[in-house]
């Protein structure tokens, strides 16, 4: 009998050495959280509104002149192009052309080109934006800027003014809204100037 109970004892040992426990996997149900300090990734540098550059659907988009016709912004490829988003109504953006037209006279007969669209719907506010024509002095390129294309270079800022720099290569400079007075003139030559000169070393 004791040789029995030792016998079933040593089976029950070697049943029991050779299971393996294993502790139950959690089950993921929530998203997978990012690090709280993950690790800057390398990358080249982008204009401030993260806009590195003009998309080609709009490059090649026609835009409606203020008089008549239209043009493209990729009828400029090779210049510097200056794109300046106003409106009639907006009080800052009165007080900043005279500035701007400015610092356009200071590049006659450079690869400069300045380009003024308003953000009003043109079948509404037509003798709105003349008579705002009439009463302050731009010379700018002036067209009108459809949903879409104020859409995308605004870049998700939804305030006026806005202007944006882009150098010789369609590539995005910098990228700026609202007007301060004495300087937004000075921050948009510094600006024209950059971008010259890149264009200058390639």
């Amino acid at each position: 009998l004791l040789l029995l109970v030792a016998a079933a004892s040593a089976l029950n040992v070697a049943s029991q050495s050779g299971r393996r426990i294993t502790t139950p996997r959690p089950t993921q149900t929530g998203p997978i959280q990012p690090p709280l300090n993950p690790e800057p990734e390398l990358s080249s540098p982008v204009a401030p509104s993260g806009l590195l550059f003009l998309p080609e659907n709009l490059r090649e988009r026609q835009i409606k002149s203020l008089n008549s016709g239209s043009f493209r912004f990729a009828d400029f490829h090779g210049k510097v192009v200056v794109i300046n988003l106003w409106a009639s109504w907006c009080g800052p953006c009165r007080m900043e052309v005279p500035e701007y037209e400015k610092v356009r006279k200071a590049y006659p007969g450079r690869d400069v080109e300045f380009i003024g669209l308003t953000t009003e719907d043109p079948r509404t506010s037509s003798d709105r934006v003349n008579k705002f024509l009439r009463d302050i002095s731009f010379g700018f390129r002036l067209g009108w800027a459809d949903r879409e294309t104020a859409r995308t270079l605004m870049n998700g800022r939804n305030s006026i003014p806005q202007t944006l720099v882009i150098d010789a290569d369609g590539r995005v400079v910098n990228h700026w809204s609202g007007y301060s007075p004495g300087q937004s003139g000075n921050k948009l030559k510094q600006t024209i100037d950059q971008a010259l000169q890149t264009a200058r070393r390639t």
